[in-house]
């Protein structure tokens, strides 16, 4: 099969393109220069394909040129708190960008796309609303979550208008390796092997631990967008997530347990933010019940994987 991906190098899109190649697909990764600085995939079976989401024609003109039977759009700006720092581009991105794609697509014979979007679009949520469906109300709070809840909606409207077989992925918090620093479990597991390397002292920084949230691990959301390419209904939303909280808490004595080293933790106020929701979780009852998908890793795997990546990435194997 002849597939087309955005974000082919990020964290989740790195696991989609691994698992594509290995089941023999053809994988045609967009690359655009002034923002791909991690490695492309060294398979015989990748080709990155040079283009821009912002530039209509040329985007045009690379999903043409390919001709895929499926597309997966994972590219974008990542980052709710640096969409603050320049909203506008975030929502051109994020926005404007998927737009262009579904253009795109539009006019090369109408291939699968499955957008992915984000559980951030819900906001601050309250716990009578708990667990969250595709059905709950979106309150975005910052300009990330706007421009994601905009791509949600534009795969609805082409595929009421254009009848072009697109669908919403909208994962919630996923960990696993190779995950960038700026999140909890790299942050952890990075101060953890940074210890056992001997290249620290056995003392933790650490933020809010009580806030609770939906991990699920990043090889079964790339199973999931596999699955939504393949069964999901055109111009729907489908929750991707674990169905079950846990607490900051929990996930840092599950890794310090798995590092079996013995360490003092500090509470650094510079990370003491309150979380405006205590509690999140998803439920995954659509996307198991149009497709199939329900998550099989467990976060003990997740995590134990998550702190040897780090391990292995500060040791240069």
């Amino acid at each position: 099969m002849r597939i087309f991906i955005t974000g082919a190098t990020g964290f989740a899109g790195f696991h989609l393109t691994d698992a594509l190649l290995a089941q023999g697909h053809q994988v045609f990764g967009l690359v655009h220069a002034d923002t791909s600085h991690q490695p492309l995939p060294d398979h015989p079976l990748f080709r990155p394909i040079p283009g821009n989401l912002l530039d209509l024609a040329e985007l045009e003109a690379a999903v043409a040129g390919v001709q895929p039977e499926v597309i997966y759009h994972l590219a974008g700006q990542a980052s709710p708190g640096r969409s603050w720092d320049n909203p506008a581009l975030t929502l051109a991105i994020n926005a404007g960008g998927t737009a262009n794609l579904l253009e795109a697509a539009r006019s090369a014979g109408r291939p699968r796309v499955v957008v992915v979007t984000s559980a951030e679009i819900y906001g601050a949520v309250r716990p009578e609303e708990l667990p969250l469906t595709e059905e709950s109300e979106p309150r975005p709070h910052h300009p990330y979550g706007v421009s994601k809840w905009a791509a949600s909606q534009l795969v609805r409207l082409y595929w009421q208008r254009y009848q072009l077989p697109a669908v919403e992925a909208r994962p919630f918090n996923h960990i696993g390796p190779r995950q960038a620093p700026g999140f909890v479990v790299p942050d952890f597991a990075g101060q953890l092997a940074a210890i056992k390397l001997g290249r620290r002292p056995p003392t933790m920084s650490v933020g809010n631990l009580s806030a609770e949230r939906d991990f699920t691990d990043v090889r079964d959301v790339a199973c999931a967008y596999q699955a939504l390419a393949e069964r999901g209904r055109p111009g729907e939303t489908y929750i991707i997530c674990s169905g079950r909280a846990v607490s900051i808490q929990h996930i840092l004595d599950a890794l310090i347990e798995l590092s079996g080293l013995d360490v003092t933790i500090t509470r650094d106020p510079e990370r003491m933010r309150p979380s405006e929701t205590p509690r999140l979780l998803g439920s995954y009852t659509k996307i198991e019940r149009d497709t199939g998908w329900r998550p099989e890793i467990s976060l003990r795997q997740s995590l134990a994987d998550a702190l040897a990546d780090w391990v292995q990435r500060m040791s240069g194997l």
